[in-house]
């Protein structure tokens, strides 16, 4: 004989099936709301880089300094970089993309390759280590027939291949009927992964930091954003044998104490209105990226500035910058760029910790591999 309670215990276990399938659909359906209805997260990340930017979460570039400890010497350092803009050029800094900054390629996987000869343009005494032959940094480059180097007598170019994850800029780059040459260079493998400098003395700018990753990129200005730090050319650098992690090395020669080192790092402090400083559109962009991830120095140069990326992905869009200037001439885009509200780093700020040895007793050398 069936109990009566039967009938009871099933109606409620539908009733329950029932209620979680409400439940169910709801969230569904609050899901679907938020995607379709919230804003994208504005937090700066990997996917917000420009299209191609080799250089991943692990570089110095993709550091935020935002929160970084201000150098003890900070104010004398930035009142000498506010002399060196004031005093020369009309008293502002330069934004450069015509010459004298980095042209960008992207080559596929099948571009063939070729070995770039050395022209011993600095006089050297002995062929660099590495340089040539099998494995070398100027061998088995992948350079499109189209590749024009940057108007100047600098000569930068920089080719990408996603491919092989590898990178390379040189410096004084010519083609002749003979083929490529340049004066100096070199290559970075896993770019990706890298820490966005040159090891062993090679690359195309005084620091050995990689040019073409602190420039202000086409895609940066087309999404209205740079996710990255900017490179800082100045005129009168630290000399030679003062340099600040993540340089590699520097070609500066002024012996001045307050003398910004190649590699340091500055800001604009987050407190800073960009809004109100009355800026070009691309100065301000500028100044937005200064705030979360600062200047780094560079290299030394004929006149304080900032570059902007050309190459391939100008000429795919003759008259980008042109237009993006809106009739202001590369020399006034940063009119009014507040230089002396600029906090500098500490020296060596972000340099990660020497690796401890094997046995414990000592380092073995340091984390900041750059390829």
């Amino acid at each position: 004989m069936t109990s009566p309670t039967a009938p009871r215990r099933s109606r409620r276990r539908l009733a329950a099936l029932v209620a979680a399938a409400v439940v169910l659909l709801l969230l569904l359906a609050l899901a679907v709301h938020r995607l379709t209805t919230e804003e994208p997260d504005p937090q700066p990340g990997p996917a917000r880089v420009a299209a191609d930017y080799p250089f991943g979460p692990r570089s110095v570039w993709r550091t935020s300094v935002r929160e970084a400890p201000v150098h003890e010497d900070s104010a004398a350092m930035v009142d000498g970089l506010v002399e060196q803009v004031s005093e020369h050029w009309g008293g502002v800094a330069s934004f450069n993309v015509d010459q004298f900054t980095a042209s960008w390629y992207t080559v596929d996987a099948d571009q063939p390759t070729v070995d770039v000869a050395w022209t011993n343009c600095q006089d050297k005494d002995w062929t660099p280590d590495g340089l040539l032959g099998e494995g070398g940094q100027f061998t088995d480059v992948p350079i499109p027939d189209d590749a024009r180097p940057s108007p100047g007598s600098d000569g930068q170019l920089t080719i990408y291949s996603p491919a092989t994850d590898r990178l390379w800029e040189f410096w004084r780059v010519e083609r002749d009927d003979d083929g490529w040459s340049a004066c100096w260079g070199g290559r970075i493998d896993d770019a990706s992964k890298s820490r966005g400098y040159f090891r062993n003395g090679f690359g195309a700018s005084g620091s050995g930091l990689a040019m073409s990753a602190g420039t202000v990129w086409v895609d940066d200005v087309r999404r209205g954003r740079i996710d990255h730090a900017l490179g800082l050319a100045v005129m009168w650098p630290a000399k030679w044998d003062r340099v600040s992690w993540p340089a590699q090395r520097s070609d500066g020669n002024n012996d001045d104490e307050h003398a910004l080192p190649e590699g340091v790092r500055l800001r604009l402090p987050a407190d800073v209105d960009v809004d109100e400083l009355e800026l070009t559109p691309l100065a301000s962009m500028i100044a937005e990226a200064a705030q979360e991830y600062g200047f780094i120095v560079t290299d030394q140069a004929g006149a304080v500035n900032v570059g902007g990326q050309i190459g391939q992905p100008v000429a795919d869009d003759p008259g980008f910058w042109e237009r993006e200037m809106d009739g202001v001439p590369p020399y006034q885009v940063l009119e009014g760029f507040p230089w002396d509200r600029l906090e500098v780093l500490p020296e060596d700020w972000g340099k990660p910790a020497p690796k401890p040895s094997p046995s414990g007793s000592g380092p073995s050398g340091s984390r900041s591999s750059g390829s």
